[in-house]
């Protein structure tokens, strides 16, 4: 039945898992910019709007890495259709909760089976012919995201506008409708299946993971680029309504224009530029010092400086997301992908518990600190990583020359 209606309809794979990142995505984009805005009028303090990003991070780290685990040995469709259904209700349960306990509880279940991105690019990764194709799928799916946050921030501006309620109700519909359009027209990618028995300790492939000593350092590097991310995240919304008095509705056209600059990076200059004239190694060594220094002009109390480090950050943070993915996979064996990507995204969830908690603390010190945080501990990843390059022999650099997006 679903093989009729893809044959019917001359459908691709790639083109499915696009368009379901892309609902995914702009469900993210629709909440982003108002979820601290919404926390608040349950008249709770900053560290228990960063604590919701927390709780949601924390599931996910616990969740990940046996999703990916799983997603290795019964395939990528069945995980990924549990994740969107996942999301769907968690989003449903926080949008309709009158409770912080209800809110906490939505994040709960949301992150319980977070998924969705890192099997949607594990089904990418299974239908790439090479490692160039494969940085090519990857580019893909950041430039989704750009469109995403294009467009996401923009609608829950508009909606907001209505009720603060209504973001995350729609956000909720749109999870129900993906997970519908994936349940009939998504096929299932991975035909080399991994035949280990899984292991339900969550810190297993973690485990595992600090043995390899090639990568672990990655792991690390990685870890630390998570959290200086994420440590502003949690804080953005608050930082720019307290200092600069901007509404959420500038909230969400500052999230568009990172969207913007995302797709234009993705679409264009990574590959046009980026991997053009730099290699991969290159680019994971010394993207770190631009992209320290625009969070630190972000600290600055001008507008100007603020707008300025965004667009130095933005530019910097969809590179290197990439070129470290790839960095890293290029590592993996063909049956230990979803394993491996799995450990990414419980890495990347690890740093986005320690993120939120470290900017809520650090921004009752000081609004403008959680960007000088973040700052510093990039410095501190460019010095690690460039000494992690001198001992990389040249044959287990990843290099990429080319990058093609939507």
């Amino acid at each position: 039945m679903q093989k009729k209606i893809i044959n019917k309809y001359n459908i691709s794979p790639k083109m499915i898992i696009v368009f379901t990142v892309f609902l995914d995505v702009l469900g993210i984009g629709v909440i982003i910019p108002i979820l601290p805005f919404y926390v608040e009028s349950f008249h709770v303090s900053g560290m228990v709007v960063t604590s919701l990003f927390a709780v949601f991070a924390l599931f996910s780290f616990i969740s990940s890495p046996i999703l990916g685990t799983m997603s290795d040995k019964f395939g990528r469709r069945p995980v990924l259709l549990v994740s969107l259904a996942s999301s769907a209700i968690g989003w449903i349960i926080f949008a309709f909760s009158n409770t912080i306990f209800g809110l906490f509880l939505g994040r709960i279940i949301d992150g319980s089976a977070a998924g969705n991105i890192s099997t949607a690019q594990n089904y990418l990764i299974d239908i790439s012919k090479d490692k160039t194709e494969r940085t090519k799928n990857l580019g893909l799916i950041g430039a989704v995201f750009g469109v995403g946050f294009i467009l996401g921030p923009l609608i829950g501006g508009i909606l907001s506008g209505i009720s603060m309620k209504l973001p995350f109700v729609v956000v909720g519909i749109m999870a129900t409708l993906n997970t519908i359009l994936a349940y009939f027209f998504l096929p299932e990618t991975n035909h080399n299946r991994n035949t280990n028995k899984i292991s339900l300790n969550p810190f297993a492939p973690i485990l595992k993971a600090l043995k390899n000593k090639t990568v672990l350092p990655l792991y690390i590097a990685w870890l630390l680029f998570g959290i200086a991310i994420s440590l502003n995240q949690s804080i953005f919304a608050l930082y720019i309504a307290k200092v600069f008095s901007w509404t959420v509705i500038t909230s969400g056209l500052i999230m568009a224009l990172i969207g913007v600059i995302i797709s234009i990076n993705q679409a264009f200059m990574l590959k046009n530029i980026w991997l053009k004239y730099f290699k991969e190694s290159f680019l994971m060594i010394w993207m770190f010092i631009p992209f320290a220094l625009g969070y630190i002009i972000m600290a600055l109390p001008f507008k100007f400086a603020f707008l300025f480090g965004l667009i130095i950050t933005a530019f910097g943070q969809s590179t290197m997301r990439v070129v470290m993915n790839s960095q890293i996979i290029g590592f993996s064996n063909k049956n230990e992908q979803g394993e491996m990507m799995g450990i990414l995204v419980s890495v990347m969830s690890l740093s986005m518990i320690l993120g939120p908690l470290i900017g809520g603390a650090v921004y009752e010190i000081y609004p403008g600190l959680p960007f000088i945080t973040s700052g510093i501990i990039l410095m501190i990843t460019f010095i690690f990583v460039h000494n992690i390059y001198k001992n990389i022999k040249p044959k287990e650099h990843i290099e990429v020359q080319t990058v093609e997006a939507i």
